[in-house]
């Protein structure tokens, strides 16, 4: 087919209209592209700017070819590849402008067209929040009036009457869509997910820890996940959040060791009461998912499994939000028997580190023969000397844990859960750090807690004799609010990042933040959520059990909606409403006349008749000739009013014939 010259039927109107919204489109990937794409971008959309207001020339071919070469070697230069999340968005983008300078057929004005739906789409890749949503939606709405626009030959359109049309066709694309998203079988996991290159760990917490670690997560406000208690709220000191066990220590920071993370879980007994709650987990790349002591193994999400260490992970890691239900045990008891090797493993030290500390544990144990005794003595020590809870610890040396008890004494919850370990298994008792998070806000207008990655925490475990593995938090021997009322309680205000202030305008913002929350937290449930088990269980209440059932209901329903949007769509091609009074009335005159034996013809009109009933009836012809008057202003020339319609109704009315 020969190629249609674009400037036949792209006018200039509608050829700055496609720019400005593809200019939207692009806008908000252009934060993440290297510095030298996003100067790309903005000389593409300016040199085909100028060709459309000042009559340059669209770059030859050759010149095209260069730069998509050169497009592509810097897309690999920059990312190291040219496919994931990242560097596809990336060369997407750019070649919509390149496509641009390039626009000179129908053909190419429709890929462009088109190609801003893709490019709208791979936004979800990186943000599902509500206001994404919207964004989209007005978007697809401004894209769905360019199709219009560009499709209208000659003149463009006035610019009120394509974004009606767009708005109107996207507003009766909703119902489906709600059908479709309600109704169409899911696939494990959220509609959109974080493709495996989405880049680094989303949330600060990791299966390792160095003094500095935990305190640099409270400075993010960043949602780790939502929790909704189906029952009674436990207290803030009791809302422990289990995450990564660390029992390696290698003089500097701790991990876990390779006997760790078995699926051979030790004996325990769990007692009641139980604690049922909802999570819903923000993604975070990483295997975990949070949990209060101890989760009852019963109900663990699919594809969960609690470790040897009583640590709730996925098989995968969690690349996008997952919604679970689990009921925990705060009353438990792990492992009574703690077998020689594991008893070696949260004993062991490493060699020629911390010689202080050691001396310091062998003088209290020799104090304090009785294992109970010897952990008061250590809490004791935190609480009574000048150890100092703060978000801006002193860097420490080699010796960390000496440097720390014995030279700073002021740091942060790893470093007391770092050094009371130390010192319980250099006390020999064995000991270990878990990592996870504490506390939590709760929704002032809501029926959930956040927790976020300032909630981040880390504290101890010990096994005791006959009491098997216990918390023991020594963060609560100095800053025991931090442990009852949350982190804005134990700290300076001055040391506090702002989003953790009450004062001032931050307890404006505060309360902001809560009614935005609770919106988001009502979106991921009901929308990002919306998986496999959700979705049964949603359409279970309205009898569709299975696959068969769902399809079923999904193709009825999607035949009904769409026969009522096409019934609307048609509505437009029946006469006005305001015309059916006038042939109602008219009608009842031809009634009243066929009484008297004279019909209308089809070929007559309403002046015809009355001058043809006249003749034939003149009796009849003043009161006809007046309805036929009143009928053809009331239908062609003034339009439908009340009096006209009254005029016509008594006219009809006037006109009396003998049966």
């Amino acid at each position: 087919m020969k190629a249609e010259a674009a400037a036949s039927y792209l006018n200039q109107t509608t050829l700055l209209r496609l720019m400005a919204v593809l200019t939207l489109v692009l806008s908000v990937h252009l934060p993440t592209l290297p510095e030298w794409a996003v100067a790309f971008v903005f000389a593409g959309l300016g040199w085909r700017l100028l060709v459309a207001l000042r009559q340059w020339s669209l770059p030859p071919g050759w010149l095209r070819s260069v730069m998509a070469i050169l497009v592509f070697a810097g897309i690999y230069a920059s990312y190291g590849r040219i496919n994931g999340q990242h560097p596809g968005t990336a060369l997407l983008v750019i070649m919509a402008v390149l496509k641009l300078l390039e626009m000179r057929s129908r053909r190419d004005v429709m890929v462009t067209v088109f190609l801003m739906y893709f490019i709208l789409l791979t936004h979800f890749l990186n943000s599902q929040e509500i206001w994404t949503a919207g964004y989209l939606l007005a978007c697809v709405s401004l894209i769905t009036a360019l199709l219009v626009d560009v499709n209208h030959p000659g003149q463009a359109l006035p610019l009120r009457e394509v974004l009606t049309r767009g708005m109107r066709m996207v507003a009766l694309s909703l119902p489906v869509m709600l059908l479709f998203f309600v109704l169409f079988p899911r696939i494990p996991g959220p509609l959109w997910g974080l493709p495996s290159d989405s880049g680094a760990a989303l949330s600060g917490m990791s299966n390792e820890m160095a003094p500095g670690d935990i305190s640099s997560l409270i400075l993010s406000d960043r949602v780790a996940f939502r929790v909704r208690f189906l029952g009674e709220v436990p207290q803030p000191k009791d809302r422990y959040w289990r995450g990564p066990v660390l029992d390696h220590f290698d003089g500097r920071g701790w991990k876990p060791s390779a006997w760790s993370q078995t699926d051979r879980l030790p004996a325990f007994t769990l007692n009641e009461p139980t604690i049922r709650y909802e999570v819903t987990m923000e993604p975070h790349r990483g295997p975990w998912l949070f949990a209060l002591d101890i989760p009852d193994m019963r109900q663990l999400p699919p594809n969960a499994v609690l470790t040897s260490e009583f640590q709730l992970i996925r098989g995968r890691d969690v690349l996008e939000r997952e919604l679970y239900i689990l009921s925990s045990h705060p009353d438990h008891l792990i492992q009574p028997d703690l077998p020689i090797l594991y008893r070696n493993i949260n004993l062991a030290l490493p060699q020629s580190y911390n010689p202080q500390t050691l001396a310091l544990a062998q003088r209290l144990k020799a104090e304090n023969p009785d294992p109970q005794a010897l952990v008061q003595a250590v809490l004791r020590m935190f609480r009574e000397q000048p150890f100092v809870y703060t978000l801006r610890p002193p860097v420490l040396g080699r010796n960390s844990v000496d440097d720390f008890l014995f030279k700073t004494r002021r740091g942060f919850c790893e470093h007391y859960s770092s050094a009371f370990t130390f010192l319980m298994r250099a006390a020999g008792i064995p000991a270990r750090v878990v990592t996870g998070y504490q506390g939590g806000e709760r929704s002032p207008i809501g029926d959930f807690h956040t927790i976020r990655d300032a909630d981040a925490h880390a504290w101890s475990e010990i096994w005791l004799e006959g009491q098997g593995w216990i918390r023991m938090d020594p963060t609560a021997a100095v800053a025991p609010n931090r442990i009852e009322m949350g982190l804005s309680e134990a700290m300076d205000g001055d040391e506090l990042p702002s989003f953790l202030r009450r004062d001032g305008f931050a307890s404006l913002s505060l309360g902001l933040r809560a009614r935005w929350e609770w919106v988001n937290s009502k979106w991921n449930r009901w929308v990002l959520a919306y998986g496999p088990d959700m979705q049964m269980e949603f359409l279970q209440q309205f009898g569709i059990r299975d696959w068969t059932g769902m399809i079923l209901t999904l193709t009825i329903g999607t035949t009904v909606v769409l026969s009522i949007i096409g019934l609307m769509l048609l509505r437009q091609f029946t006469p006005a409403r305001n015309h059916e009074v006038a042939v109602k009335l008219w009608q009842q005159l031809q009634k009243r006349l066929l009484r008297a034996g004279i019909a209308q013809r089809p070929s007559e009109g309403a002046g015809d008749f009355a001058e043809r009933v006249a003749r034939e009836a003149p009796p009849l012809g003043a009161a006809v000739a007046r309805a036929a008057a009143a009928y053809q202003r009331l239908r062609y020339l003034e339009g439908a009013t009340p009096a006209l319609q009254r005029e016509l109704a008594e006219a009809v009315k006037a006109v009396r014939t003998k049966p």
